[in-house]
């Protein structure tokens, strides 16, 4: 355990102050927290960031990811006995999916040691609640989205703008684009940056190698996470790349189930499944109308790449304005609101509102009589009326 300590210092030592979204949303009250999200969204800096700058000055921290070496010849629940004797109260585990038996150990944790906090992450991937052992009654969960447009400026610039709910934007968006173009001076270079390297925090360590680095983190998704969550052999693993580039190709992308999983040789069923891993993975976002229910066994109405980034990093031919535009307007939506294909225009949020994104030339001609309908466009600082800069939407969380 000793070494466990010393690498919890090393990585303690080298932490970086800035702080992602949840880190603050979190009820850090609670016994047992799960924490999802893709891999590279910066799950591990949240763990080492509560440890570092919000515990109490009496609480004994321990930090270990499953994938260590120590796991080779001990278990979580030894690991944790032992720390508790040692007068531990808090301890985080990370990458929960690389260990066997993760939902039985934490459970016989939980019970066993009522006095410990226990917080873990996992990839995005992994179906917490299904588990060998139930954790439903006893695990509050939390998704780490990818960063924000809002986040990528702080990250970026240091200057601070202020997180918005939907009702406040779309009803004072002229006087909030107004304040962010006075601290920004003009937003659309940022926009323009983050849509290509400002989803992921890692583009600190190296703008000019960031889509490299996205592909090696797709590729250690596709071979090294899905093993580990799915069980998922190496073939498997292997068709399901072969889908994803056949749906960054053409994405936003309607999918035709018989065509594609002849062109690709895979049976209708591990066609779908895999759609929903890549769901799951963040690397894919299925969409439907509000009217279509939605199973295991349907079919989304279409598919688009989970963000723009990996447009630039999958659909090199398919950069066009149009898709990275609804890519944006989705994924900054997704796990925030409840997001539909709409009838008339592109995204029906909440059942509520109605948006139609595009450029310059977008009117509302295509949503003309739609209650609360909203034009979305990306080629303006400030909107006037039901026009809104698309920008603005990356300002949620």
């Amino acid at each position: 355990m000793d070494d466990l300590f010393d690498f919890q210092e090393q990585l303690l030592s080298r932490l970086s102050n800035k702080e992602r979204y949840l880190l603050n949303e979190i009820d850090w009250t609670e016994r047992l927290i799960g924490i999802k999200g893709a891999r590279g969204s910066g799950k591990t800096t949240l763990l080492l960031q509560q440890i570092k700058f919000k515990l109490s000055k009496d609480a004994i921290p321990l930090y270990a990811t499953l994938d260590n070496l120590f796991f080779l010849e001990n278990t979580l629940v030894s690991l944790a006995k032992a720390f508790v004797l040692k007068g531990g109260t808090h301890l985080f585990l990370d990458e929960v999916h690389k260990y066997p038996r993760w939902s039985r150990e934490l459970k016989l944790i939980y019970d066993q040691f009522p006095a410990l906090k226990i917080v873990f992450t996992s990839s995005s991937i992994l179906e917490i609640y299904k588990g060998e052992s139930d954790l439903s009654r006893r695990a509050i969960t939390y998704h780490l989205k990818e960063l924000s447009f809002r986040e990528f400026i702080f990250f970026d610039r240091g200057l601070t703008l202020p997180k918005l709910n939907l009702k406040e934007l779309l009803e004072n968006h002229k006087e909030i684009a107004r304040e962010a173009t006075a601290t920004l001076g003009s937003p659309i270079k940022d926009f323009e940056n983050y849509l290509n390297y400002g989803a992921y925090p890692y583009f600190l360590e190296n703008k000019t190698n960031y889509i490299q680095k996205l592909v090696q983190t797709i590729n250690l998704i596709l071979e090294v996470d899905l093993h580990a969550v799915e069980n998922m052999v190496y073939e498997d693993s292997r068709k399901i790349k072969k889908l994803l580039v056949a749906i960054a190709q053409s994405a936003p992308f309607t999918p035709n189930i018989s065509k594609l999983s002849e062109r690709l040789g895979m049976s209708r069923g591990f066609l779908l499944n895999a759609i929903k891993i890549l769901n799951r993975a963040d690397l894919v976002m299925e969409l439907y109308k509000p009217t279509k229910g939605v199973g295991a066994l349907t079919k989304p109405e279409k598919l688009y790449l989970n963000n723009p980034n990996l447009v630039y990093a999958l659909g090199k031919q398919n950069t066009e304005i149009g898709t990275l535009r609804e890519t944006f307007f989705a994924n900054q939506m997704k796990h925030l609101h409840e997001i539909h294909l709409a009838e008339k225009g592109d995204f029906l949020i909440d059942r509520t509102y109605t948006f139609e994104i595009g450029g310059k030339g977008k009117t509302s001609k295509q949503i003309q009589g739609v209650k609360n309908s909203f034009v979305v466009r990306d080629d303006m600082e400030v909107g006037a009326l039901n026009v809104i800069p698309l920008y603005l939407f990356g300002f949620l969380y």
